[in-house]
């Protein structure tokens, strides 16, 4: 059984108490593809571009459930953007945007939490110590940004033997961006979807270039969906 680690600080305790529970009880059957992603060191390198134009964060409420909300306070503090952990209902979204919008107007920069009946400050301290017993940081490609120092996870020395990669020989060849793609733009907050010349033409939720319309939460999908018939 090869086990898809795939996710962010979300999905990767799981993973984790999966493999430290696989070696427990000696199960040599079982191994794990690892590709987990960390956030934080993703809007690090993000918002640390020169031509960045992002007003404000609506951050992850399923991925800050894990870390907690102080989890971005450094961000805040060095890169003063005003961010707010959001829900996934609409009046959590709406709410959180309105805490944005009130921070940007009263010249704020803070964290802000409209989600507190799952998140809380300190997170799920628990599932943290879980995910780091078992995983460790590691230099990550992410489709649209390149390669993020320590931007993924990979297992740590003791728990190798689990990894699918060393145990099956297999050999991930680095990926390329199609040169259509502008998500890296649209990630900066640069480039509105619509602008791009391949959008809703070559690049379509059927047949994704990039990340932006790939997943069903990307901008490029999320306004291909949802904008006006022509």
């Amino acid at each position: 059984v090869v086990l898809l680690g795939v996710g962010f600080d979300t999905t990767a305790p799981g993973v984790a108490i999966a493999v430290a529970e696989a070696q427990r009880r000696g199960i040599r059957g079982f191994s794990v593809l690892c590709a987990h992603k960390l956030l934080m060191p993703a809007l690090h390198a993000l918002l640390a571009a020169p031509d960045v134009a992002i007003d404000g964060l609506l951050a992850p409420g399923h991925v800050s459930t894990i870390i907690g909300s102080d989890a971005y306070r450094p961000l805040v503090e060095r890169f003063a953007l005003p961010t707010v952990v959001a829900g996934f209902e609409p009046v959590d979204i709406m709410r959180a945007v309105l805490a944005l919008v009130r921070q940007i107007e009263a010249g704020q920069a803070q964290v802000g939490n409209e989600y507190p009946r799952s998140v809380r400050p300190e997170g799920n301290p628990r599932a943290v110590e879980a995910m780091y017993r078992v995983f460790e940081p590691c230099d990550a490609e992410w489709r649209g940004m390149g390669v993020i120092p320590g931007g993924g996870l990979q297992l740590r020395p003791q728990y190798r033997d689990f990894d699918a990669l060393a145990r099956y020989g297999i050999e991930v060849r680095p990926g390329r961006d199609d040169p259509r793609c502008r998500c890296g733009e649209v990630l900066r907050g640069v480039l509105r979807p619509e602008r791009c010349g391949a959008f809703a033409k070559a690049c379509t939720p059927a047949h994704p270039l990039g990340p932006c319309m790939v997943s069903s939460e990307g901008a490029c999908a999320a306004i291909y969906k949802y904008r006006p018939l022509d």
